[in-house]
């Protein structure tokens, strides 16, 4: 899969409608899809909770008539695609030759020709003059069909001609997680996305930690009447260049903080080189957090040093959580609490997230030495998953307000409890 979401878990968002969104008051929506008749939508934006676990999941209708899918919301990738294969028996499909709204994309059309150009392998044409892509990831995996059009039918409203992959074949890292669902729903600043197929100039969303609960919101949410979000632009380069994405949502670092102490690092050691290469991602779709080679070495040599004396440090050199994150403590089993920690802030250009507590550290499931279980700092190296970029991921966005401003090209952060904005929200 992507990037920036198949190298890691991906967060869930379970959603039981997604809705359109306009300016405007503020609309509470319930928990299930409700029907919306075609025209007479509310000049609102639309919020609804959401719980997460591994994958960020929606759930809607694609074709005529309607069939069911369930597809992973993704704001690290920009085509969506859905499984067409029945052969794969384990899998959910969407059965195109069941929809009579289905069309493939020609290989001549605009579509195919100028609207790819941000894909990494170009699009070509099939032994049918369609559109053929082919999406491949980091972590091996990949998925391969032709583009078409069908409608998609979300909280009753239909969007027609709306462009996706309907893919035939691929191989996947995570098949246990992809016999869920039925595709992807990619949703980053790219031309095919489908944040940019339905006009939405603004979302945003909030994670709680605590009840792994907290509430999406599609169209302005005007969240600032309940805390002022700091706001940091998206970096934008024109260019094409080979290591950088241009539809991420590519953000200035420009330091990082273990308690009060600023590490030494230089700011150069932050901005993208000539290649595009060290550029700063904030992904819903990657769980962790992956600094280059000397911004980690640094982040980990002080946060080590400070926690000296209150953590015991796993003296296991060929365990490797994740690939990329080597240090790891052992807690006893009988200790219900972590001790005290120091905390970490990522500093952006305007904005920061500060993550402190149990954000900095996971317990890695199934793992034990002795009577003890093993904790992974939520930081790792992004140079031993050979990725040349900073990635942000859900893990230390929880209790944390997130907000995408496409209109403005800006991304707003602010530190809030995420069960109570919750209750803000009515949700």
């Amino acid at each position: 899969m992507n990037l920036r979401r198949r190298l890691m878990n991906l967060f869930v968002l379970v959603l039981n409608s997604l809705v359109w969104s306009c300016s405007g008051e503020m609309l509470a929506l319930p928990l299930k899809t409700q029907e919306i008749p075609p025209g007479s939508l509310p000049r609102a934006p639309r919020k609804l909770p959401f719980t997460h676990n591994v994958t960020l999941t929606v759930a809607l209708t694609v074709g005529s008539p309607p069939q069911n899918v369930t597809m992973v919301l993704d704001t690290g990738s920009e085509l969506s695609w859905l499984r067409c294969n029945e052969t794969q028996i384990k899998q959910p499909v969407f059965y195109p030759n069941r929809s009579w709204s289905y069309a493939p994309v020609p290989c001549s059309s605009p579509t195919c020709t100028t609207r790819t150009q941000d894909f990494s392998i170009p699009a070509s044409c099939d032994s049918r003059n369609f559109c053929h892509a082919v999406l491949s990831y980091a972590d091996a995996s990949s998925s391969e069909g032709n583009l078409a059009m069908d409608t998609f039918s979300i909280a009753g409203t239909n969007f027609t001609g709306t462009i996706f992959g309907c893919m035939n074949s691929g191989f996947s890292s995570n098949s246990d997680e992809d016999s869920k669902t039925t595709g992807l729903m990619g949703m980053n600043r790219g031309s095919l996305s489908f944040v940019s197929q339905m006009g939405f100039d603004k979302f945003s969303y909030c994670i709680s930690s605590s009840d792994f609960s907290g509430v999406l919101l599609l169209g302005d949410s005007n969240f600032t009447w309940v805390i002022p979000l700091n706001y940091t632009p998206l970096v934008q380069i024109n260019i094409p260049l080979p290591y950088f994405d241009r539809v991420a949502y590519t953000v200035h670092l420009e330091g990082i903080k273990v308690s009060d102490k600023l590490l030494p690092i230089p700011k150069s050691v932050f901005e993208p080189d000539h290649t595009g290469a060290g550029q700063t991602m904030v992904d819903s779709g990657t769980q962790f957090t992956f600094l280059l080679g000397e911004a980690y070495t640094a982040l980990r040599e002080e946060f080590l040093n400070q926690t000296r004396g209150i953590l015991r440090v796993l003296d296991d050199p060929n365990y490797v959580f994740q690939g990329a994150m080597d240090l790891c403590y052992i807690v006893p089993f009988n200790q219900t609490r972590l001790p005290p920690l120091p905390s970490v802030t990522l500093l952006f250009q305007g904005a920061e997230i500060k993550v402190s507590g149990d954000g900095l550290l996971y317990r890695v499931r199934g793992e034990a030495r002795g009577n003890n279980s093993v904790h992974c700092f939520t930081f790792g190296n992004a140079e031993l998953l050979g990725i040349e970029a900073y990635l942000i991921g859900h893990h230390h966005q929880q209790n944390v307000w997130v907000e995408f401003d496409l209109a403005r090209s800006r991304i707003g952060f602010a530190q809030v409890r995420c069960d109570l904005a919750g209750q803000q929200f009515n949700v």
